[in-house]
């Protein structure tokens, strides 16, 4: 681990003497890079360093216990030596958490999808509900959100796609996707009985533009067509709506909220290379999680990963077996205490591959 730590230092240090060379400003793309670069391991060198004082501390503090004539300056030394070497596991499981294999896509924004399931306008209501409750939780970390698409329905929505831009969204947000489901008694149960629901989500890193998806415009058919359906407010006289075909994949995204089909046109590639990109994810995903047992899954959007329980005021998350009793404040968009609990699973799945 220390021959990775100095690995660390080292190149973080050549990143900060490129930085001073003020030819690099010249240099868009690769002034961006490296301070891209020097910015994600720089808290491995802040910690490396905090962890290299502590031990000299500890070194230190021995020395005077066993060298110093001094009562007084003995005891003082004991009793910051007990201290030290009390923070000392936790620093080094810090900074192995730092270590571990990062997600090339944490960084990333994405694209949130939520789609009606099992439960009729039920289930439209709660796809409304939970668009309320991340918009919440994206306030309050400092995110921008922007729908993209709408499908409103008779009460609540039946599918809403939302950009999502800000720091590490995708590393907070990917543990989403999957089935929601809800129980709880319908405005319009006159009996008062429990009904369940369902909801999917799919959170989607968005797909470079050069990088990631190379389209083969002979392998998607574009269709044009005029707006129409429920909603209304779309419905015009011209072609503007588009649906977009993908052959190989099967993956059709039809757009008509705007008024202007290049614009209709521009948010259904956007679309389509996110989800194209999502398959590549999962695949991969899914053949880690195979091998490390007990890993948390990104990709199968069939899975039933939780359940909101009104009656209950309980959230139960089914992957790792955690269940809270706030479902008021969760779905306010106080969710983050169950997301860094399915992260904290995740790196402890990691680091036993690590060490075995």
């Amino acid at each position: 681990m220390f021959d990775k730590l100095e690995a660390v230092v080292r190149r973080y240090e050549i990143l900060t003497e490129r930085l001073g060379d003020p030819t690099l400003y010249d240099r868009p793309t690769e002034l961006r890079e490296t301070n891209t670069e020097r910015s994600n391991i720089e808290p491995i060198v802040i910690k490396f360093r905090e962890y290299k004082k502590l031990v000299q501390d500890i070194a230190g503090n021995k020395d005077i216990i066993h060298n110093e004539k001094d009562e007084e300056m003995r005891e003082m030394a004991k009793e910051e030596l007990s201290e030290l070497e009390a923070s000392l596991p936790n620093v080094e499981q810090e900074l192995k958490l730092l270590l571990l294999p990062k997600d090339p896509n944490d960084d990333r924004n994405i694209l949130l999808e939520m789609r009606a399931g099992a439960g009729g306008d039920e289930a439209s209501i709660f796809v409304a509900d939970c668009w309320r409750m991340y918009k919440n939780f994206f306030g309050t970390k400092g995110w921008k959100s922007e729908v993209v698409s709408i499908s409103q329905g008779d009460q609540g929505l039946k599918e809403i796609i939302v950009s999502v831009s800000g720091d590490k969204v995708y590393s907070k947000m990917k543990y989403e996707s999957g089935v929601h489901r809800v129980q709880r008694v319908p405005d319009t149960e006159s009996m008062g009985r429990v009904h369940t629901s369902t909801i999917t989500v799919a959170v989607m890193p968005e797909a470079d533009e050069v990088e990631d998806v190379v389209l083969n415009m002979d392998e998607i058919r574009i269709d044009v067509y005029r707006s129409g359906g429920s909603g209304g407010q779309s419905v015009n006289t011209s072609d503007s709506a588009v649906r977009l075909t993908h052959n190989p994949t099967g993956i059709v995204i039809a757009m008509q909220d705007e008024r202007s089909q290049l614009k209709n046109k521009e948010k259904a590639f956007k679309i389509l290379k996110a989800k194209i990109y999502d398959l590549r994810i999962q695949e991969a995903h899914n053949k880690e999680a195979s091998m490390r047992k007990g890993l948390v899954g990104t990709g199968d959007r069939s899975e039933r990963i939780r359940t909101y329980n009104y009656p209950q005021g309980r959230i139960s998350d089914h992957r790792i077996n955690y269940t809270i009793y706030n479902l008021p404040s969760f779905m306010n968009g106080d969710i983050e205490e169950v997301i860094d609990a399915l992260i904290a699973h995740n790196q402890a799945i990691l680091l036993q591959g690590e060490e075995a």
